[in-house]
């Protein structure tokens, strides 16, 4: 089980270095900059670091316009500004490849956390299997093969008998020979 609490510590302290690595300025702007709602429009046509200094705004590089970011949605929508164009938090990252670095990571875990699994049940079963020893169908099986070969015994001797009492009935029954010599 330990390995498994490894692999999921592991991942845990890859989203949240991901995280760090992909908003390293938003917890700096959050403390430096005061949060005034509607102060957003008046950095259009300026830097995307000015607009993105306020961590409500949204920065469209394509048209080059900070606006509020729509706090009711997750992902700004296309009539407001493209994914490819959309920056928040940091100006480097737009919101296509967030997306897609964040289902990598997503997956990558997910995978992860499914090999663990099944690594854990097979190496469980395994155990179970060499602390039991040999299972159920095993057993049924030799018992099986045990039954059958007593049945072909008895079917041998009881053969064996009804060919002996053919040959003594026609004289053919091996006797010991009559002419064996005499010992004293």
């Amino acid at each position: 089980m330990a390995p498994v609490l490894r692999l999921c510590a592991l991942a845990l302290a890859l989203a949240l270095l991901l995280l760090l690595l992909l908003l390293p300025n938003a917890a700096a702007a959050a403390a430096a900059a005061p949060v005034v709602a509607g102060d957003c429009h008046q950095y259009t046509n300026r830097s995307c670091e000015e607009c993105l200094k306020n961590v409500t705004c949204l920065w469209c590089a394509s048209s080059r316009r900070c606006m509020d970011y729509p706090i009711r949605r997750v992902l700004p929508p296309a009539n407001l500004c493209d994914l490819r164009s959309a920056r928040w938090g940091v100006c480097w990252v737009n919101f296509e490849a967030l997306i897609i670095a964040m289902s990598v990571v997503g997956g990558t875990i997910l995978i992860m956390l499914g090999v663990c699994c099944c690594c854990c049940c097979c190496k469980k079963k395994s155990k179970k299997q060499v602390s039991e020893g040999p299972d159920k169908d095993d057993e049924r099986a030799a018992r099986e093969r045990e039954k059958r070969r007593v049945r072909q015994e008895e079917r041998r001797a009881e053969m064996k008998s009804r060919h002996d009492e053919i040959r003594r009935k026609y004289g053919l029954f091996k006797e010991e020979n009559p002419y064996a010599k005499f010992e004293n």
